[in-house]
């Protein structure tokens, strides 16, 4: 999946595609994504939560997708729009599950997306083949998303 696979380069919402890496659907992958995710938004306030949210949703895709299992993948983009930065976490499905909060606050495990709902301004999921993309949205000052289109240029 190329850059201009990623939201189409621009989505309807007017966000700009930053960049995009695909990585194996392994658990070194999410440290990776962290640092894919840091290095690219370097500078931007707020940037630990988008980075725990990558974090979490991408270890989410290894343990319980098919993107953990042999030659699984995960794709993680990021892209820019007015006021606000995008993550997107696309692992290869689940058998139809999707992600959701556990009503359970205290419980050992499934703490994952309560965090990602906790970080960001809003969150949400949408089925791409038998794929599912995870997205979350987190704050941006325009001067900072100006900033970065004008860095990375088109699509």
């Amino acid at each position: 999946m190329g850059v201009e696979d990623v939201l189409g380069g621009v989505d309807r919402e007017g966000l700009t595609v930053l960049g995009a890496v695909t990585l194996p659907g392994v658990g070194r992958s999410v440290g990776l994504a962290r640092g894919f995710v840091r290095e690219l938004l370097a500078g931007l306030p707020g940037l630990d939560d988008v980075v725990m949210a990558v974090s979490e949703t991408v270890a989410n895709a290894v343990t319980h997708t098919a993107s953990g299992l042999e030659g699984g993948r995960v794709t993680v983009a990021v892209a820019a729009g007015s006021g606000a930065v995008r993550v997107e976490v696309t692992d290869d499905g689940a058998s139809g599950a999707r992600p959701y909060v556990k009503d359970e606050p205290g419980a050992e495990t499934g703490r994952g997306m309560r965090i990602v709902q906790g970080l960001a301004a809003r969150w949400g999921f949408r089925a791409d083949g038998t794929r599912t993309v995870v997205w979350a949205e987190f704050p941006a000052p325009d001067a900072w998303v100006r900033g970065r289109e004008a860095v990375s240029g088109p699509g």
